[in-house]
């Protein structure tokens, strides 16, 4: 089993051509889980042992070997996608989504928020219009918390 107990430091797109690329695909909720235990595309076992705090990004490097590397691929998942008026109504709907604890991604002209209750309620009280689909969530923002 490979331990992973750090991200690797990147690399070159030659490199990446001479070897076989394996990986691990992940939601954006996953990408925060540091520490647990995953089987890779190519079926190799994986034992993440990453610092707490750690949160993985769509590329990141988990393992260089000789023959192949190991990169973290953003899965599709469920999401809400907002397609705000105009830019007032998008900063109203970041700032909501924000002061709610909810991450938010945004994808061209759509905001996307997690397919939650809350964020459907939320959303229906602003009066924006959505639609549920499914896309990478790569969130800019993670929320906020009060206090330490």
């Amino acid at each position: 089993m490979l331990t992973v107990e750090r991200i690797a430091p990147p690399i070159s797109d030659g490199e990446r051509a001479a070897k076989e690329r394996d990986y691990l695909s992940m939601t954006s909720e996953e990408r925060r889980w540091v520490r647990r235990r995953a089987i890779s595309a190519r079926g190799r076992s994986v034992a993440l042992a990453l610092p707490t705090g750690t949160v993985l990004h769509p590329g990141d490097i988990l393992a260089n070997e000789p023959r192949w590397y190991l990169e973290i691929e953003a899965a599709e998942e469920p999401v809400l996608a907002v397609r705000p008026r105009d830019y007032q109504a998008a900063l109203r709907v970041a700032f909501e989504v924000g002061n709610h604890h909810f991450p938010l991604a945004i994808e061209g002209e759509k905001l996307l928020v997690p397919d939650d209750t809350a964020m459907l309620q939320l959303l229906n009280r602003l009066g924006e219009p959505w639609e549920r689909i499914r896309a990478v969530f790569d969130p800019i923002a993670k929320g906020h918390r009060h206090g330490s």
